[in-house]
């Protein structure tokens, strides 16, 4: 952990010394402060998490029937493509920590977060959507106080998708607010 009470290491040399050490290691360096074991373990059940996701709102999407189901379906699938999206980031991120990232999909419910409920109904659908979504966001944000300043590329990716969680659990409560008419959070 660098100390706050020494100067900003301005002696590029040593930074080029430094740069040349374990080349196997890519962009892990000596500075990284987390344990890449730890993180490696937590960034493979967001993996899992973001999976389940999709999977789930792609099944909404094929799913959703009746009236008023072309809006949702919409929605479904963006968000389905959203959440490939932060499956790639974490996995991606995974991959520059040396780690690997676990597709494999035995064992991934197990690992995820959120679960894959199907909904019986339109409203079943979104109500399930918006519970995961809220579990993907209490998720982050304890993953984002615990990597705090020891991790901080993890942390900003971790933030972005974050807001991308809050947005979709907002997009799901306004859909339900709409298909059931009444506000479900007060206000």
């Amino acid at each position: 952990m660098a100390d706050p009470q020494q100067p900003f290491i301005t002696d590029i040399n040593e930074i080029r010394r430094r740069a040349r050490e374990h080349l196997e290691e890519g962009a892990l360096t000596s500075d990284y402060e987390g344990d890449v074991k730890v993180t490696v373990k937590l960034l493979n059940d967001a993996l899992a998490t973001e999976i389940v996701c999709v999977l789930r709102y792609t099944s909404h999407y094929i799913s959703a029937v009746g009236i008023h189901s072309e809006a949702v379906k919409e929605e479904f699938g963006q968000h389905a493509r959203e959440e490939q999206q932060h499956a790639l980031m974490i996995a991606e991120r995974i991959n520059q920590l040396g780690g690997q990232a676990n597709f494999n999909p035995e064992g991934i419910t197990t690992r995820s977060a959120s679960q894959f409920v199907e909904g019986q109904n339109l409203v079943d659908m979104i109500r399930e959507n918006l519970v995961a979504e809220r579990i993907a966001i209490q998720t982050y944000q304890e993953m984002i106080r615990y990597f705090a300043n020891h991790d901080p590329a993890t942390r900003r990716m971790l933030e972005e998708i974050l807001a991308k969680e809050e947005e979709h659990a907002n997009d799901m409560h306004d859909l339900l607010v709409a298909h059931q008419g009444r506000p479900m959070l007060d206000s």
